[in-house]
């Protein structure tokens, strides 16, 4: 049987303040899949409107490790116990309304729900797995979110649905911390000096090296020749130039022109007035 994790303290925080409500899910395990998709983006508010079936072993097995989301859930017995003291109320709904309602997207929800949770709690509000929410339960809602999916094929189980908001609140949220300047997570990584690199970025001079020592091996393996150029070498450094080369790339690019050497017999055909590579282990490809 499942054994209950060890209660969390709760702190009055954007993330606390997001209720993520589920209304008469049918099948539990879809609770426990949602609570996982939870705790993936950081939430931890679950209330759940008459369910079918809770607490039961489906739902934690479902969970994956996010037991102690469906610990803490708030389990009532109607919408308006779970909405009375919220500030904003968003529902999903993929139909439209004889009646319009303000509609916004994923992304301008998570923007809405940020702007409101200073002042209290904020429900997104998820419907029955076979057919949403009811008219009633939608015109509770100050606006409906609508997820843009592939209109031929548009029905996402609600375990997706919940994923895709709570990803957008989490992506809100990461944008916002740490003084505006966002979230360390978002910030790409595609080149030695990006923060979080292992290796420095070669100077040019290393660079300028390996050129020199890479066109001497072309040249003596009998595939390029300087006096017929064409634009052999101006290509290869434009691939090179592309990859932007760190230090330890360098060393071990160097080191396999240098062994390409040897096996050809022409080890000392390095060109003097280019660098060597460093005596740094990186001369027979070791990193």
């Amino acid at each position: 049987m499942h054994k209950s994790a060890m209660p969390q303290e709760s702190t009055d925080t954007f993330q606390d303040q997001i209720r993520i409500i589920l209304v008469e899910t049918s099948h539990s395990g879809n609770i426990g899949a949602v609570a996982r998709a939870m705790k993936n983006m950081g939430l931890a508010n679950l209330w759940l409107v008459n369910p079918n079936s809770f607490p039961d072993e489906a739902s934690y097995a479902r969970s994956a490790g996010a037991s102690d989301i469906l610990d803490r859930a708030h389990v009532v017995s109607t919408l308006d116990q779970a909405l009375a003291d919220c500030v904003l109320v968003m529902g999903t709904s993929a139909r439209g309304r004889k009646v319009p309602w303000p509609v916004i997207a994923p992304p301008e929800a998570a923007v809405a729900a940020a702007e409101n949770a200073a002042q209290g709690p904020v429900a997104l509000v998820f419907g029955r797995e076979n057919h949403g929410l009811s008219n009633d339960e939608l015109q509770r809602c100050h606006y409906h979110i609508h997820i843009p999916s592939n209109p031929d094929y548009s029905s996402l189980n609600l375990a997706m649905a919940v994923q895709v908001m709570c990803y957008e609140l989490r992506m809100h949220f990461l944008r916002g911390i740490e003084g505006g300047e966002g979230s360390p997570y978002l910030k790409p990584m595609t080149a030695p000096g990006d923060p979080g690199w292992d290796v420095p970025p070669a100077p040019v001079n290393d660079v300028e090296g390996f050129f020199g020592h890479l066109e001497q091996v072309l040249i003596d393996v009998d595939f390029h020749r300087r006096d017929n150029p064409r634009q052999l070498m101006t290509r290869l450094r434009r691939l090179f130039q592309r990859a932007r080369l760190d230090q330890m790339e360098i060393n071990i690019l160097r080191g396999v022109l240098t062994s390409v050497q040897k096996a050809v017999g022409r080890g000392d055909s390095t060109p003097s007035t280019q660098a060597k590579p460093q005596a740094t282990g990186q001369d027979n490809g070791d990193v």
